[in-house]
């Protein structure tokens, strides 16, 4: 059992690494997203809001094998040449744009929760409303944001296991081959568990700590 621990541990490692580039990722696409959405031309937030509730709409493991199989498919015809992606890229690249297209969606409520004298006292001391939007504006975006996001990212954790079906050897997929060796699904599917619940965990109480600072800025500036 413990010449199996090492793999173990560097596939708890891609699972992080997965999981915080999808969420890095997925947070720009989710600021590009809402950005497109509320703009004030039809030609550019009707197709975004199309295409986000076609993400929302498909389930995520199809997300997933449209962007592995599909991507190269469609270069192809581009190019004329097949170009294998890689298996890691194109599961960060999936799991972004699913959570992107959640986060969107918290986004835009949280900023539709900010008062619009925020706005108004930004410009009554004399500060341009780039200036507002990222320093009095944005930060309370993200306090109101923040329990939606964090559920959200608590949900893209659990779905890095997904791409384990395009070939990345995440924590899910070690453990499959490790119980294929070893036959004790019971107490390698449990170690896994227990590793999930361990990051779930941690994740929390991290959360917690950004709430509790965001908080603090926000009475700040009251």
């Amino acid at each position: 059992m413990i010449e199996y621990l090492p793999l173990i541990g560097n596939a708890t490692l891609m699972t992080l690494g997965l999981a915080f580039c999808s969420l890095l990722l997925g947070l720009l696409l989710a600021i590009v997203f809402v950005s497109l959405e509320t703009n004030r031309l039809a030609i550019i937030n009707k197709p975004t809001m199309v295409f986000v509730a076609l993400l929302r709409g498909l389930p995520e493991i199809l997300v997933v094998f449209l962007i592995y199989f599909g991507t190269p498919e469609i270069l192809e015809l581009f190019t004329g040449d097949y170009i294998e992606l890689g298996p890691f890229g194109c599961g960060v690249v999936a799991l972004s744009l699913i959570f992107a297209s959640y986060a969107s969606q918290t986004l835009r409520g949280a900023i539709q929760a900010i008062p619009a004298g925020q706005w108004e006292s930004g410009a009554a001391l004399g500060l341009s409303r780039v200036y507002t939007f990222m320093h009095i504006v944005m930060p309370q975006v993200w306090r109101h944001a923040l329990p939606g996001l964090s559920n959200q990212w608590l949900v893209l954790l659990k779905d890095t296991a997904l791409v384990s079906l395009i070939g990345v050897h995440d924590l899910m997929r070690q453990t499959e081959l490790v119980n294929t060796n070893t036959h004790q699904p019971f107490t390698w599917y449990g170690l896994a568990a227990l590793i999930y619940l361990a990051i779930t965990l941690i994740s929390q109480v991290l959360i917690r700590k950004l709430e509790a600072r965001f908080t603090r800025f926000e009475r700040g500036i009251a």
